[in-house]
């Protein structure tokens, strides 16, 4: 696998590569070579890539929740959470970090993940929610620009009322070191998000920035997300 580093600002930083439109099956083998190699010495990295179509399901996946594949495979990984689907038009992010190092839990580093994602929408006027016991990020769909937080009580039978998820995550944490990721929605066909119940929620949308009105290249939102995960994520 090829991959272009980019330069940063700080040596605490960890370094961004570049991995374009990538197999996914072959990026996750090389994301689980990395860690299995890496000591305590190993630098931080951030592959930022794009993958062809493909439906993944996290440990805890369950087949029911791939309706109906049709002609994009399904991969079976170690992540956390249920099945999400990849595809262009979609940034994706594997951190690949040293969570001891760094001095941070799961926990934090979750949310740190988010952050960036919400970081990023703000960049772009839009205002993003996290949904308590749903990891990954969301917008309201009548009001994505809206700076109200959510309402609540949020009733648990019906807690995605009204919004899309644009951002969602699934990681792996062995020996303190993290790797798979976060995947951001910019301009895709979300058709086969409707092949499947999304992490696991029958009926959960899904959106982009493009159909809420927000319309910029791969490489913009791309670029945006990598800075800001840095920063996050920066001793």
């Amino acid at each position: 696998m090829t991959t272009e580093a980019v330069s940063v600002s700080s040596s605490n930083a960890p370094v961004v590569r570049w991995l374009g439109r990538a197999d996914y099956a072959a990026t996750e083998a090389a994301m689980r070579a990395f860690t299995d190699a890496r000591t305590a010495d190993t630098a931080d990295e951030i592959w930022i890539c794009e993958h062809p179509p493909v439906f993944t399901q996290g440990v805890a996946g369950r087949a029911e929740h791939v309706l109906a594949a049709g002609d994009i495979p399904v991969v079976q990984t170690n992540r956390g959470g249920q099945v999400t689907y990849h595809g262009p038009g979609q940034v994706v992010a594997y951190p690949l970090i040293d969570l001891q190092r760094l001095g941070i839990f799961v926990r934090e580093y979750v949310f740190r993940l988010e952050s960036a994602v919400l970081r990023v929408l703000q960049d772009y006027g839009v205002t993003g929610h996290r949904v308590s016991g749903a990891p990954g990020i969301y917008v309201k769909l009548d009001d994505p620009f809206g700076h109200a937080a959510l309402s609540g009580p949020v009733d648990p039978a019906d807690q995605f009322r009204g919004l899309g998820k644009i951002s969602a995550l699934g990681i792996k944490v062995s020996r303190h070191f993290s790797y798979h990721g976060v995947a951001f929605n910019v301009a895709m066909d979300l058709e086969p998000f409707r092949r499947i119940n999304p992490c696991g929620y029958e009926g959960l949308q899904t959106i982009d920035l493009g159909k809420i009105g927000v319309f910029t290249t791969w490489d913009d939102a791309a670029a945006r997300l990598a800075q800001r995960l840095q920063s996050q994520l920066s001793r």
